[in-house]
């Protein structure tokens, strides 16, 4: 679902994916290089894709590069319903999409370990700057607690990540047998899906 001249488009032309271009030219030993070698370079070395899409998960860009179907344009009753159905997957997938991500790389991870360090300064706040060296022992078990609670908030939310990553790629990959069942029964035509660029880039 994910459109490979768009994406190569979008690592030459797009600052977002400078880091993913220079990693590009590393490879091609050049600091010039056109979106078919882009191409040719993230057919060899398949992370260079695997980083673009991470990039746009952390924006949240969807790297499903296919718009819904149109069912004004199907007659036939059955397919019709089909294409309703591929319709609703797609907007599943884009929903479940943030999860795709490493959870240890997620903004979810970014937050527990943030309040936990705001946790930590006020504790030593508390116990440093207010004089209470004598409920020390009972601050720092609050804070203990804090830790066992992220710690299993932490868990909690990488298994979501797990299952609900597990979802999405057993989706995806049912969608795409989906669509293409239905281009071959002629009722769509995959390439009149694609989206081609992202507004939001521009």
């Amino acid at each position: 679902m994910i459109h490979l001249p768009r994406v190569a488009n979008e690592i030459k032309n797009i600052g977002l994916y400078d880091l993913v271009l220079q990693d590009v030219q590393k490879i091609a030993g050049t600091t010039r290089v056109n979106e078919d070698e882009i191409l040719e370079i993230m057919q060899k070395e398949p992370q260079i894709l695997e980083d673009y899409k991470q990039i746009n998960v952390e924006y949240n860009l969807s790297n499903i590069h296919l718009k819904d179907i149109d069912l004004n344009q199907i007659d036939n009753r059955l397919f019709k319903l089909e294409a309703e159905k591929i319709n609703s997957n797609l907007a599943t997938l884009r929903e479940l999409e943030p999860y795709t991500l490493d959870f240890e790389q997620s903004s979810t991870l970014v937050i527990i370990f943030s309040i936990e360090f705001f946790v930590l300064f006020s504790v030593q706040y508390f116990i440093v700057l207010l004089n209470l060296k004598e409920w020390q022992i009972l601050i720092y078990s609050l804070f203990a607690t804090s830790i066992a609670v992220a710690w299993w908030y932490a868990k909690r939310e990488q298994k979501k990540y797990e299952v609900n990553s597990e979802i999405f790629y057993q989706k995806y990959k049912k969608t795409l047998e989906m669509i293409d069942k239905l281009e071959n029964k002629g009722c769509i035509k995959k390439s009149d899906l694609i989206i081609a660029s992202c507004d939001e880039h521009v």
